[in-house]
């Protein structure tokens, strides 16, 4: 088994520099030849950072990005040194959702994270114009996450926070392989449609051997300005009974609101801008619930 060489430098992102057309992209690295053969239980943890938490669904659409934005600016607030890496590599939201769009600077062919909010950023976002797709393979998938881990400036870190794309696909278990992910935040709706999707994506944490942290429910009820009524528009309780269920610590519920989407728009985290919004109230309460499961602890079950 071969290893790249310490001394050898790094190959640029793939997104870094021109390559011509005609030419076949490079073999993967013997790191990543050796990664992709590696049970996650043997993955090695990543230098300076204390935890890795990954955020994941079962589906798009769900909020999962909001809840990521969300958990890294509240731990930020609280005095945690909080880094947040985009693996959404197809859908990258986290640039708009913390208002930044300007390319990260490179320093000795390390990537120099972005820092917004008290939150050190890395997305693909920032690398490539707004109208450009990434039409990349799964090899491909595996280069950029390492490359996004080991080439970026992360610094000493207390929590780097994963947004990860929805699904079980090569994204989840390149970052599984590559390094130790101390723990999942599964995020639904409340809708049937959306808990089979995050069942499925926790049965895969369990197989990688990554604790599952907990469920937590977006979008649960709406209450309504002119009424006063709450109306549970995906219904209600999905994500919940699912915990309850399969014996997964829920985490709480984020209820339907324009200040998420305002915040959002305006690309400050709503646990910034809006900190006494119901949302932010709530998310707020997830984080903390959250890293009391990682230390040990147990969160209350709602009667």
């Amino acid at each position: 088994m071969t290893f790249d060489s310490p001394s050898r430098p790094p190959r640029p992102l793939p997104v870094v520099g021109a390559r011509s057309a005609d030419k076949e992209s490079p073999p993967p690295p013997a790191s990543d030849r050796e990664a992709a053969s590696r049970h996650p239980s043997d993955a090695p943890p990543l230098p300076g950072v204390r935890r890795v938490i990954g955020v994941s669904s079962g589906k798009g659409g769900v909020g999962k990005s909001t809840v990521s934005t969300n958990l890294a600016a509240a731990w930020a607030k609280s005095g945690l040194r909080v880094g947040l890496l985009d693996a959404d590599i197809y859908g990258p939201d986290i640039p708009t959702m913390f208002g930044v769009m300007e390319k990260p600077k490179i320093a000795d062919q390390q990537v120099v994270p972005i820092e917004a909010h008290g939150v050190k950023l890395m997305s693909i976002g920032f690398l490539i114009d707004e109208d450009t797709p990434a039409i990349w393979r799964g090899p491909i998938i595996m280069g950029v996450v390492r490359q996004f881990l080991q080439q970026v400036v992360w610094g000493e870190l207390d929590v780097l926070v994963v947004d990860l794309p929805p699904g079980t696909g090569d994204a989840q278990l390149s970052l599984c392989q590559l390094v130790r992910v101390d723990g999942a935040v599964m995020v639904t709706t409340p809708q049937d449609v959306a808990v089979g999707g995050v069942l499925r994506g926790i049965r895969m944490f369990e197989k990688l051997d990554v604790p599952v942290l907990g469920v937590v429910e977006n979008m649960r009820g709406f209450a309504c300005p002119s009424c006063g009524e709450t109306h549970d528009i995906f219904g209600s309780g999905g994500g919940e009974r699912l915990a309850a269920s399969i014996e997964v610590p829920f985490l709480g519920a984020v209820p339907l609101g324009a200040a998420m989407r305002e915040e959002a728009d305006r690309g400050v985290p709503t646990v910034v801008g809006r900190e006494d919004a119901p949302e932010a109230v709530a998310l707020t309460q997830v984080a903390e619930a959250a890293l009391l499961v990682l230390d040990g602890g147990a969160v209350e079950t709602p009667a």
